[in-house]
């Protein structure tokens, strides 16, 4: 009996190098664990790892570092991938590639293979009752970048209504630039947050000053941006922290099958504007609330 024909994945767009690894990531289909911790800075996945009682390998390249080991039993995976939407449009890309290709056929395997990915990061509130070192779910997470857009079928994984709503309230003014929003795997917040971390609704902006409100030199197109963000009520939802990436991870996760979601420790009110350059010890216990649950 002939085997079903799938489609081979050309060299151009599935990037392996030549020691068989992934081209960004440098890493080997056989070295990812399912659990997947994901942060931003390179030098927060050793401090991940430090929890690990067995370790496997440490490789790095660019702002891309991978640990993968094992913690009371589990195996589990923890990659940095650097600032912005566009390094997870990288890296959800690839490490799915890790899970469902099979890297000598180039063809996507015939059985699926599920990752559950969980960010951790640091956050700006954006309410008073998200203060700084408290730490939030971003439950649903609003995007201003536009990665998602350039996947078929975006529209599936989307709360068009929540969009609408948000446009009319912000009267958004970035001509060109449409917000979309997309919610977390609910099991898996439920599964991190239990009844202890709360979901909130998180924008993760294309930028981390004129985008996210802060003005150096430059003047803002939209100078009441952040007022209208922290007055927008839907439904008795309100906004309540800005960071960077968690509507791509969303957002690419659903699309592809995986359970994602991000959870921030709070460093930065926006409101109050106090600043928390020393949260170290904050990010450290939420570190391991996500290694204890995952």
């Amino acid at each position: 009996m002939s085997k079903p024909f799938r489609d081979v994945i050309q060299p151009s767009e599935l990037i392996i190098n030549e020691d068989g690894s992934i081209f960004h990531l440098h890493l080997k289909p056989e070295q990812l664990s399912d659990k997947i911790i994901l942060a931003g800075d390179p030098e927060r996945v050793p401090a991940v790892a430090s929890f690990f009682d067995t370790t496997e390998f440490d490789i790095s390249n660019r702002e891309f570092r991978s640990i993968t080991g094992t913690r009371r039993g589990k195996r589990l995976t923890v990659v940095s991938h650097g600032i912005g939407s566009d390094n997870i449009d990288i890296v959800l890309n690839e490490l799915d590639a890790l899970a469902n290709v099979d890297f000598k056929t180039r063809t996507v395997k015939p059985g699926f293979k599920q990752l559950t990915l969980v960010r951790i990061g640091t956050s700006g509130g954006l309410q008073s009752f998200m203060p700084v070192g408290s730490y939030v779910i971003a439950g649903k997470s609003i995007g201003f970048d536009a990665v998602i857009y350039f996947y078929a079928n975006n529209e599936e994984v989307r709360d068009i209504d929540f969009e609408n709503e948000l446009i009319r309230q912000l009267s958004w003014q970035a001509p060109g630039i449409r917000p979309y929003v997309v919610n977390a795997d609910a099991s898996l917040v439920q599964q991190i947050g239990r009844d202890d971390i709360p979901s909130g609704i998180t924008i993760a902006a294309n930028g981390f000053y004129g985008p996210q409100g802060r003005k150096i030199r430059l003047a803002l197109s939209d100078p009441d941006l952040n007022k209208k963000i922290e007055a927008f009520d839907y439904c008795g939802w309100q906004i309540t922290n800005y960071e960077m990436e968690s509507s791509a991870l969303a957002g690419l996760a659903a699309l592809m099958g995986h359970r994602a979601m991000t959870v921030c420790c709070i460093i930065a009110g926006r409101v109050d504007k106090k600043m928390n350059t020393d949260y170290k010890n904050s990010l450290t216990e939420l570190i391991e609330i996500v290694l204890e649950r995952i």
